[in-house]
């Protein structure tokens, strides 16, 4: 039986001629454990799709199942990872984190929240940096105490909003190295939301193109049968990365393009995860 279940999904905006379908005909199953990564055009409707799982807004119809349950509301189960940090600035690093799980586990002593808030931090490399604010750490860190409050939670499936657009190269590749090293660990249902299709390779067990919206939906699965752990030195020379990118790419420049006008172009051209940049992978932003 699969863990997350989206089934017949129909998700629209407005009201009356004004009215326009976002989301359409949306079905996707998910097994315990699985990452899951969804590939598509900007304004396409991702942002609504991570809302929906995460119980922040109800689809028009269809539904959306997790362990056998119907989302109705948001829950601990699903924690959602956004894009722009979402910190409490007047907090510090530990703060923000323990916020969480306060909220979360109120039934702990005090010593145990505190251990479990300071295992989060670290297991996102930020245990020196505990005591900052988010104006004192860089985009890279910022995001990284998002992603360790959203594990905070305990979640049962971690939903990954475009966490890394707006970050550069080499700290982008920093932290998905990070993610990654935390699903081997844990092992958490992920979905991970991205308009960059070289990096949902190298992160998830199957692929999910997105076709341009409006009105957008679901094509085919691509199955990233790359064995892990997958090294991103060589990663570009292997003959089924490449395969498996000009299938994803084919798809969403051919039956994925339906219309012509969506808001933003997506940036799908291949990155090259050899250069430089991308390499040196030293230290942490």
């Amino acid at each position: 039986m699969p863990f997350l279940e989206l089934n017949n999904i129909y998700k629209s905006y407005g009201r009356g001629a004004s009215r326009t379908r976002v989301l359409s005909n949306l079905s996707l199953s998910v097994e315990r454990g699985e990452f899951v990564a969804i590939v598509g055009y900007s304004g396409a409707g991702k942002t609504t799709l991570m809302s929906l799982i995460a119980g922040l807004i109800m689809p028009d119809s269809g539904s959306v199942i997790v362990d056998g349950k119907p989302v109705t509301k948001p829950g601990p189960d699903r924690a959602l990872v956004f894009q722009n940090y979402s910190l409490l600035p007047w907090m510090t690093v530990f703060d923000n984190v323990h916020l969480a799980v306060v909220q979360r586990f109120p039934h702990l002593s005090r010593a145990d929240q505190k251990a479990h808030t300071l295992k989060c931090i670290a297991m996102v490399n930020l245990a020196h940096a505990a005591h900052k604010k988010p104006s004192e750490l860089s985009g890279g860190m910022r995001q990284r105490v998002s992603v360790a409050r959203g594990l905070a939670l305990d979640p049962q499936i971690l939903l990954l909003d475009e966490p890394l657009s707006a970050l550069d190269a080499l700290t982008r590749a920093n932290i998905q190295d990070e993610i990654e090293r935390i699903w081997q660990a844990d092992k958490k249902t992920v979905v991970l939301i991205t308009n960059d299709v070289d990096e949902g390779i190298l992160l998830a067990d199957r692929i999910i193109p997105l076709s341009m919206g409006p009105d957008a939906t679901f094509g085919p699965a691509f199955t990233v049968d790359i064995p892990r752990p997958r090294d991103r030195k060589t990663l570009n020379h292997d003959p089924r990365f490449r395969h498996i990118r000009k299938d994803v790419i084919g798809w969403l420049l051919g039956p994925g393009k339906r219309h012509q006008n969506a808001s933003k172009p997506m940036n799908i051209a291949p990155a090259d995860v050899s250069s430089p940049a991308i390499l040196s992978m030293g230290g942490y932003a």
